[in-house]
């Protein structure tokens, strides 16, 4: 079936810089969205940014500025780029593929950033 593998995960020092890939499989069909969520220990899951079909994007205020979203069509691929990391950004990161009808999400990434 649909596959979302997210990888580039890691420890990093406040300041630093880390890029996340999400690499898709399978048939999936007509995607609405791609989107990045994250979830710290004990905390729920919250939406850092997405991109339509048509490339626009948005953010979660708190990594506005920071962090840039963008896709690779030809490696249907979706990267988060994150820079000026800070230790609030510590949690894992789910990728997440929106069609019509249906949701999927990758098993997440682990991102620790810690001095």
């Amino acid at each position: 079936q649909v596959q979302l593998v997210e990888s580039g995960g890691g420890l990093v020092q406040p300041g630093g810089s880390l890029r996340l890939s999400c690499a898709g499989s399978g048939r999936i069909g007509s995607i609405y969205y791609m989107r990045w969520y994250r979830q710290a220990p004990g905390k729920q899951r919250d939406l850092v940014a997405s991109i339509t079909s048509a490339g626009t994007t948005a953010y979660a205020d708190s990594v506005k500025g920071r962090f840039t979203i963008s896709r690779d069509n030809v490696k249907n691929t979706v990267y988060l780029q994150m820079n000026s990391l800070k230790p609030e950004d510590t949690a894992v990161y789910y990728c997440n593929a929106e069609t019509f009808s249906n949701s999927y999400w990758g098993q997440g990434t682990q991102v620790t950033v810690s001095s």
